[in-house]
């Protein structure tokens, strides 16, 4: 498959589209931050992302798998994605419902199939949204441009969570516009990756060299139609 990038009927455009009139569902994904040792930025950013995609890449979400409808209710609809927090006893309690949990090097990420946007599980529906704000201890390793990259906007502030679901959305847009071979590779390779914000002289480039873009629904934090993410994958160069 050639690059998709945002336009048109987009999931993630904010004009109104035909996917408004459908039944709207939304992905949870819940990040462990425990007082005593949150984890760094950047590696929610990246575990976030590389769990997005092992939900994708799952054979449950696909064909008759238990997952399936939920996904194709999904993806007719608005492309939603929730952040909320855990710790202790909230954090065991998510992981007991249906899910796949993420491990990076200092963060834990768990995403749950889709879900009604009204129809949260009690478990989850108690969790904050608020309150995930962190940091890096040191600055992020530059980019390999070996891997794929996903390049946040350098002119938007957003917090942690924002970002993670905002990563997430380019890891989905670079997983649709691959190759079905493409897709194996990146699955079979342990979905690698990299979230870093570009530099200010390099995002007009970026956004402008047809590769896969996320335009925000402008639900919070930022404004509607913001371009937030480029997904910049070996493959679609």
């Amino acid at each position: 498959m050639s690059n998709v990038p945002v336009s048109g009927d987009s999931p993630f455009q904010a004009e109104r589209t035909p996917r408004d009139e459908a039944p709207q569902f939304v992905l949870p994904l819940v990040v462990r931050i425990e007082r005593s040792a949150p984890p760094a930025r950047t590696d929610a950013l990246e575990t976030a992302a590389r769990a997005v995609l092992r939900l994708l890449g799952d054979e449950r979400a696909h064909g008759d798998g238990e997952w399936a409808e939920a996904v194709r209710n999904w993806e007719d609809a608005r492309i939603r994605k929730v952040v909320r927090r855990a710790r202790g006893a909230e954090w065991r309690r998510a992981g007991t419902l249906p899910g796949i949990t993420v491990t990076g090097k200092s963060a834990e990420v768990r995403v749950f199939p889709p879900i009604p946007l009204d129809g949260w599980p009690k478990d989850l529906a108690k969790l904050q949204v608020s309150g995930t704000e962190l940091d890096d201890p040191e600055p992020p390793a530059p980019a390999d441009p070996v891997q794929p990259v996903l390049w946040l906007n350098p002119e938007l502030e957003m917090s942690a969570g924002k970002a993670m679901a905002q990563a997430g959305h380019g890891a989905q847009l670079a997983w649709w516009a691959l190759s079905g071979t493409e897709r194996a590779a990146w699955r079979d390779a342990g979905f690698p990756l990299t979230v870093r914000t570009a530099a200010p002289a390099d995002w007009p480039r970026l956004t402008g060299g047809g590769l896969p873009l996320v335009r925000d629904a402008g639900f919070t934090e930022i404004a509607p139609g913001s371009c937030t993410v480029v997904a910049d994958h070996p493959a679609l160069r």
